[in-house]
C-alpha cells in the first residue's frame, strides 16, 4: 500500500507552481485552454504520458521548466488558466445553488463500480465508467454537491488484442499511482485513513484515495492493504475480475464500504 503522497515529492519553478494544483484536479480535462497549456509544455511528453499533466511535468527537464518560467507569453496563459480555475472553484453562483437553495450544505452520494473521467486515470472499462465520469463533470459544472465513491483498481483498463491464431486477448494495463492525478487520504494526524469494513464473518481493511473532479470529490477504495488476506487484497485488484464470488464481494464492499467511507469522512448524503 502506498503511504506517501506523490504530490509532495516533486516541485515546479515558483512561477509555475500552481500548475500542480490544476494537474491534480481533472477540471483541466474538459477545459480546452488548460489542455492546450499542458500540451505546449512538451508536445512529445504530452503524447507519451497519455495527456497526463502530472506525469508530463514530472518528466520535463529542469531546463525546459526554467525556459517556460522565463517565457512571458506562456506565463500570461498560465495566469489566465489559473484565474479561470480559481473562479470556477470558488464561485457560489452555480445553477444548483440558485435552483435548490434548500439543499445548501447537503450532499449526494454517487456510487459506481468504475469512473471514466479521463484516460490518464484508467480505472474504467466501458460505457458505465464513461457515464459515471460524465455525471461527475456535469455535476461539477452545475454545482450539484455530488460525492463519488468507487474502487482504486491497479488493473482497471483492458486493451483487447487479436492473437496470431485469431483469438481475442485481454491485456490489463497497470496504473502507476506515482504519476497519476490521485492522492492518498490522510487524517488530521497525518496517518493514512484505513477503515474496517464487515464482510461475512470477518472484516476487510480498506484504504482511501481521492481524485478531485472539478468541484466533485471522488473517493476510491483500495483493499491492497497489509492485514488483508491475498484473496481480500484482490477485491480492488481488477475491474470486473475474478469469478461470481469475487464480483459479489466487490459489490458488498462498494455498497456497505462506500457508506462507511462517507460516514468516516463526515459526509452524510441527503440522497
Amino acid at each position: 500500500m502506498v503511504t506517501t503522497d506523490s504530490y509532495n515529492d516533486w516541485q515546479l519553478p515558483p512561477k509555475l507552481a500552481r500548475l500542480k494544483d490544476i494537474a491534480y484536479n481533472l477540471w483541466w480535462s474538459w477545459h480546452p485552454e488548460a489542455r492546450a497549456l499542458f500540451k505546449e509544455m512538451d508536445r512529445t511528453l504530452w503524447a507519451e504520458t497519455h495527456h497526463n499533466p502530472a506525469s508530463l511535468m514530472r518528466s520535463c527537464s529542469p531546463e525546459r521548466l526554467a525556459q517556460l518560467a522565463a517565457d512571458a507569453g506562456f506565463l500570461s496563459r498560465v495566469e489566465a488558466v489559473i484565474s479561470d480555475f480559481d473562479a470556477y472553484m470558488t464561485t457560489d453562483q452555480t445553477w444548483f445553488a440558485k435552483s435548490h437553495p434548500e439543499m445548501k450544505g447537503k450532499s449526494i452520494g454517487y456510487f459506481s463500480a468504475e469512473f471514466g473521467v479521463h484516460n490518464s486515470l484508467r480505472i474504467y472499462s466501458g460505457g458505465l465508467g464513461i457515464l459515471a465520469g460524465d455525471h461527475c463533470k456535469s455535476a461539477s459544472d452545475l454545482g450539484v454537491p455530488l460525492v463519488g465513491v468507487g474502487f482504486m483498481y491497479p488493473e482497471g483498463y483492458v486493451v483487447q488484442k487479436i492473437s496470431s491464431d485469431g483469438w481475442q486477448q485481454n491485456v490489463y494495463e497497470t496504473v502507476n499511482w506515482g504519476v497519476s492525478p490521485v492522492r492518498p487520504v490522510f487524517n488530521a494526524s497525518g496517518v493514512r485513513v484505513v477503515l474496517d469494513i464487515p464482510l461475512g464473518r470477518g472484516t476487510i481493511k480498506v484504504a482511501l484515495w481521492k481524485v478531485q473532479v472539478g468541484r466533485v470529490p471522488l473517493y476510491l477504495m483500495d483493499t491492497n492493504v497489509a492485514g488483508n488476506s491475498p484473496l481480500d487484497r484482490e477485491i480492488s485488484g481488477r475491474l470486473y475480475g475474478g469469478d461470481r464470488s469475487m464480483r459479489l464481494r466487490q459489490e458488498i464492499i462498494l455498497g456497505i464500504g462506500g457508506v462507511r467511507v462517507l460516514r468516516a469522512l463526515g459526509v452524510n448524503p441527503a440522497v
